[in-house]
């Protein structure tokens, strides 16, 4: 091969063994054919063999510093190509980490819509509520049987329920989860007044460590104002063997299908939990939904995280579980939300424009929203921001290296993964030279 006819190339790197050792792929893109490889992604070797291709002019690469530095010193003049696709990947991740870092799995927005069966499901934990459920039913004008479709009784027991006088419907007890609670709080609030108490008698943080027993951090915090009394992880759930089923277990279950039924059909999806499990979910997903809106003074709903992480890389109408209304609700309960997809989709355009000169504003806007992770990523731009706009201005990209990875793992897996550096790139080559010819 004439080393010297080559004027156009795309370089990546492919793993021989991933996390271990890398190469180097180089694609002309002019010919769309693998020219050349080497067994190494390291800035010198790169280098190196750059040069021995004399008459490079445009090189496309992806954002690493690697490629970056041995492309500008091997050919400075050449025109360097920052791959789009990289560009929007690595911001869609920045993004996506920040949303993880600042929202919870699930996002609480006003209830846009709730059906009859799913009110009825948040509303009725105890018979207290069951029964104050019927009542109100009623004064809608539900009927009998329609109230015991709702609450899936039977009639007579919803009659049982409406026959009882308001002012004789039994208290609510607490669950011995909430008992515990409300014990533990009282009794930090006994702590934290006896705390006090001695330290306005003008004993010392020391003192009072020894006589209450005490830690120093635990008396200081006891001295703040702001002492909560309830623990923060409190009411929180963590992610667990449900988590990929809850929304299948609480629509299932709002429609009267018994717990049995629902892990019989979750455990064909590859759920590998108890039965009593789901009960205990569906005890605390309706304590909770209770706390929340009660705190909130106005119904809530609950919305997956995963929806609006979709969101990067999905339009709204294609993203299964998320509404207008609901999306519309979270941008206004949560701004910097639309701040974020006004980001990536003013991003997406700028990429595809061939107007590189708008760059500068949109990292202007970018800088201004103060996100750690969208800075980071901004500062890489900034480092390599004359192959980021070539990358703009011009249509060469990255796609056919990508693409030739693609055929190399595929070679080595017809190998077993036991071929030496000379024999794959043989094979490559060859390979490369037979669809040339045919």
């Amino acid at each position: 091969m004439d080393k010297s006819a080559v004027t156009k190339v795309c370089v990546d790197d492919f793993a021989f063994r991933k996390r271990y050792t890398y190469g180097t792929v180089m694609v002309d893109l002019e010919t769309h054919r693998i020219i050349d490889i080497i067994d190494s992604r390291e800035t010198k070797q790169v280098e190196d063999w750059l040069k021995s291709y004399p008459n490079l002019v445009v090189i496309s690469r992806d954002g690493a510093q690697t490629y970056s530095s041995a492309s500008t010193n091997s050919h400075p003049d050449a025109l360097q190509i920052s791959d789009r696709f990289h560009l929007l990947k690595n911001l869609s991740d920045a993004v996506q980490k920040y949303m993880y870092r600042l929202f919870p799995s699930r996002l609480v927005i006003s209830a846009t819509s709730q059906n009859a069966e799913m009110q009825a499901l948040y509303d009725t934990r105890n018979r207290t509520e069951r029964i104050h459920f019927a009542h109100k039913k009623r004064q809608e004008g539900y009927m009998t049987a329609d109230i015991a479709l709702l609450l899936h009784s039977s009639s007579s027991t919803i009659r049982k329920y409406l026959a009882i006088p308001k002012d004789k419907i039994p208290e609510a007890k607490e669950n011995a989860r909430e008992r515990q609670h409300i014990r533990q709080m009282q009794n930090k609030q006994q702590a934290i007044e006896e705390v006090r108490t001695l330290y306005a008698q003008g004993n010392a943080i020391d003192k009072i460590t020894y006589l209450t027993g005490h830690t120093t951090l635990t008396v200081k915090n006891y001295l703040k104002k702001d002492c909560p009394l309830s623990n923060g992880h409190y009411d929180c759930r963590r992610p667990g063997k449900l988590a990929p089923y809850e929304q299948t277990v609480i629509e299932m279950r709002s429609n009267g299908i018994t717990y049995e039924k629902i892990h019989e059909h979750i455990c064909k999806n590859g759920y590998t939990g108890t039965v009593a499990s789901l009960r205990m979910f569906m005890q605390k997903e309706r304590t909770h939904l209770k706390n929340v809106s009660k705190n909130e003074n106005e119904p809530v709903e609950y919305i997956p995280r995963k929806f609006f992480c979709q969101l990067i890389y999905r339009e709204l109408e294609r993203v299964k579980g998320l509404t207008l209304k609901q999306y519309e609700a979270a941008i206004k309960r949560y701004p910097v939300l639309g701040k974020i997809y006004w980001l990536l989709r003013e991003f997406h355009r700028i990429i595809f424009s061939r107007q590189s000169k708008e760059l500068d504003s949109w990292i202007t806007k970018a800088k201004q929203l103060e996100i750690d992770e969208v800075d980071t990523y901004i500062n890489g731009l900034k480092h390599d921001i004359t192959a980021v706009k070539n990358g703009i201005d011009f249509e060469y990209n990255n796609g056919l290296a990508e693409g030739s990875v693609n055929k190399i793992k595929l070679i080595k897996r017809i190998m077993y993964g036991r071929n030496s550096f000379l024999l794959l790139k043989a094979k490559l080559l060859l390979n490369e030279y037979y669809y040339q010819i045919n």
